[in-house]
């Protein structure tokens, strides 16, 4: 069954990850309401098909539904989280601990999803050794030696666009294999490190251009 498991796990679609952090949210809510859930009654909460539904499922857990029940909450809620790595919380590293820093420094939910951020690193001396949200503040040259210390994996970039790749060029020297970027800026990663880009300016667009496709039905209609 683990073998099983872990051959789906391998073969997710990208799209189908992204859309396993809503499903949780979704069915975590549902949590001491039902003890089974069809893949209609989450399909119609999250806007999706059940066929959708039912795949991204079965893509994720071993979990079959019961005809008239649907499939058994806890269970698939314990899969997903299990698959996602929400019960061995990693530690991350954020360099740049300005206002969009401070942001993220100050959200507490990422626990939640098995993430905790370790600590925060700026050029800004006046930001060295201060805390938010208890959250310490390293200068720039600590970042290597603090991130080797503690075997840390994954990072956070939350700095100026012009000085992004010198930060991610860091993060990879020290070790760091899974980074996330904020900075609305395209950055070159080896071989062997995953990037992750997060720019509100393409979800602007996205988002500008399916309005758009509405709109234009709606004139068609």
């Amino acid at each position: 069954m683990e073998n099983n498991k872990q051959h789906k796990k391998e073969r997710l679609s990208l799209a189908t990850v992204k859309r396993l952090p809503t499903y949780l949210r979704y069915l975590k809510s549902m949590e001491g309401k039902c003890e089974y859930i069809s893949s209609v009654t989450i399909a119609e909460a999250m806007n999706l098909s059940a066929i959708q539904v039912k795949k991204d499922i079965a893509a994720v857990s071993s979990v079959e539904g019961k005809p008239k029940l649907g499939f058994v909450l806890k269970d698939i809620v314990a899969d997903m989280e299990k698959l996602l790595g929400y019960n061995n919380m990693k530690a991350a590293v954020l360099v740049g601990a300005g206002k969009l820093g401070t942001t993220y420094l100050s959200y507490t939910g990422f626990s939640k999803y098995g993430i905790t951020i370790a600590a925060a690193f700026d050029q800004n001396q006046y930001l060295w050794n201060s805390e938010i949200n208890g959250i310490k503040v390293y200068p720039m040259d600590k970042l290597k030696s603090f991130v080797r210390d503690n075997d840390i994996k994954m990072g956070i970039i939350t700095v100026h666009k012009d000085d992004a790749q010198g930060v991610c060029d860091k993060l990879v020297d020290a070790g760091i294999r899974g980074i996330v970027n904020f900075a609305p800026t395209h950055l070159i990663v080896p071989d062997g490190v995953e990037l992750q880009n997060e720019d509100i300016a393409v979800t602007l667009v996205v988002l500008s251009y399916k309005l758009q496709n509405l709109m234009d039905n709606d004139n068609n209609n």
